[in-house]
């Protein structure tokens, strides 16, 4: 399967998740707002979800892809059942950590509610409620890395939508049958996103084991060296594939100092990773992959190529992206969660977010297609040291920033960490003599950004004559940019007849 048609499926199935997500999102404004209740429970969601978001990308894809693609199948199928076992070990013993600690662990998650003492125990308690979905979204990772290994992607695509399949049938539950306090809506949803994930945990295993290969067999696990490499490379390689998700940790950590910081964050972040999370998914199942061959083959140059292939592909859609959500952040955010407990004033603090949070899409997705390169190379430390560099800048950015622009200021920061996270990577690249864009690399992003400061004119010019304020008109604008773009990418020659025919 080529590359692009392996990308669309996950891509189709990474939309899907993300069109769900939204619609999510859309109700838990509707029934939580952006006031205390709805910060505890985002501050509680966002271990959980940052772990489901890092793992259900492939952020194990890194140690366990090049160390098993070196193996014979009947020993990697030893090893990856040793992998599952100590990896639900371990899970199990952390979620135990967390329950027992979850009040420390929620002062460490929103430091500012430090003086708040009832929003922390309704974070405390939705953590309790929510983690456990932790062990079953990262079980659920390990055997979609196996069966990605084996060019399998239909169920680990589509498996991710059973969580938030979960919350919306509870959400829309709660909203029409049961009426609830807003902390006892928010106990329910944390309890069943944990139940969520052991649905997609099902799914996944089920898939596993009728794939008509024996990919995993399961023994007394067997403490090999090469087990022991994996492991140790396990946790540098899930922080440096979440490195986007750790920067919006640390601007959530800021934010709890903000009345409502948490909330604009969180739903403005949520509209960035519909395009985010469809290149972070194509890059850890389909790139890596394809990479970790051409790395034990000794292609180099095929190494290069594959790479910036795919970097034209993430650009084609993060730049116009990226206009998109600035022209439109304030009708987005109006039209997806104003209503219900969400009020006007958070429709405008959520669209200046959004608008900051835009400018940094596209290093973000820079940044996750390049760092796959040195992953393939089994290079974590240097992907480590440029993930621990984004943070610290989001972290001082955000607070700088933050004294003079409030959570906006924090969103900027955060786009900043972004720029220098893709800025490492490419540099790191250069080091190594894999980062030499070529001539058609250049020409093409060249003729993307001419494509998209075009949809941009367009956009601005029918937002001046008539901003959308519904569902319908929102949607117009939509397609019709998408149409505009599109059409001047044809013309122009940023997608080209050659992309076309690769999809058959």
């Amino acid at each position: 399967m080529s590359l692009i048609r392996s990308s669309l499926l996950v891509g189709l199935g990474s939309i899907a998740s993300r069109i769900l997500g939204f619609a999510r999102d859309m109700l838990f404004a509707q029934a939580l707002g952006a006031g205390p209740a709805a910060d505890a429970f985002l501050t509680a969601f966002r271990l959980p979800n940052l772990v489901r978001r890092i793992v259900g990308e492939g952020g194990l894809n890194p140690a366990l892809v090049p160390h098993l693609s070196r193996l014979k199948p009947d020993e990697a199928a030893s090893v990856a059942g040793d992998v599952i076992s100590i990896f639900a070990l371990a899970l199990l013993g952390l979620t135990a950590t967390v329950e027992m600690a979850a009040g420390p662990v929620a002062l460490l998650l929103a430091p500012g509610l430090h003086d708040d003492g009832q929003t922390l125990t309704l974070v405390a308690l939705y953590t309790r409620l929510s983690f456990p979905i932790v062990v079953a979204v990262t079980l659920s990772s390990v055997a979609a890395a196996i069966l990605n290994m084996r060019g399998r992607y239909g169920a680990t695509a589509f498996a991710p939508l059973a969580v938030n399949v979960g919350l919306i049938l509870a959400l829309v539950a709660l909203e029409t049958v049961f009426a609830l306090p807003l902390d006892e809506k928010a106990a329910w949803l944390s309890g069943i996103s944990s139940l969520a994930g052991f649905i997609q945990l099902f799914i996944v295993l089920a898939a596993l084991r009728q794939s008509g290969e024996k990919l995993v067999r399961f023994r007394k696990p067997r403490w090999s060296s090469g087990l022991k490499r994996l492991l140790l490379a396990g946790f540098p390689a899930l922080a440096a594939s979440g490195a986007v998700q750790l920067f919006i940790l640390v601007g959530t950590q800021v934010a709890s100092f903000w009345p409502s910081g948490i909330s604009w964050l969180y739903y403005a972040e949520r509209v960035m990773q519909l395009p985010l999370g469809l290149m972070a998914a194509v890059g850890s199942s389909v790139l890596l992959p394809r990479l970790a061959r051409h790395h034990h083959a000794g292609e180099t140059t095929a190494i290069t190529a594959a790479q910036h292939r795919a970097l034209e592909v993430a650009l084609l859609l993060a730049l116009p992206a990226s206009a998109a959500l600035l022209i439109l952040s304030f009708p987005i955010t109006h039209v997806l969660f104003e209503r219900g407990a969400f009020l006007s004033s958070d429709t405008r603090g959520t669209a200046g977010v959004l608008a900051s949070l835009s400018l940094g899409l596209p290093f973000a997705t820079a940044g996750k297609v390049l760092s796959q390169t040195l992953f393939a190379r089994g290079a974590l430390r240097m992907t480590m040291a440029g993930t621990l560099l984004g943070i610290l800048v989001t972290l001082v950015g955000g607070v700088l920033l933050a004294l003079r622009w409030g959570p906006v200021g924090i969103a900027l920061g955060i786009s900043l960490g972004c720029f220098v996270h893709a800025a490492a990577m490419a540099w790191q690249l250069q080091r190594i003599g894999l980062w030499h864009p070529d001539g058609r690399f250049m020409g093409r992003l060249t003729r993307i950004a001419l494509c998209t400061a075009l949809m941009s004119l367009g956009l601005w010019g029918a937002q001046q004559m008539l901003a959308p304020t519904h569902s319908l008109s929102l949607a117009a604008f939509c397609l019709g940019g998408l149409a505009l773009y599109a059409l001047a990418a044809w013309l122009m020659g940023a997608v080209t007849r050659d992309d076309l025919a690769a999809l058959r």
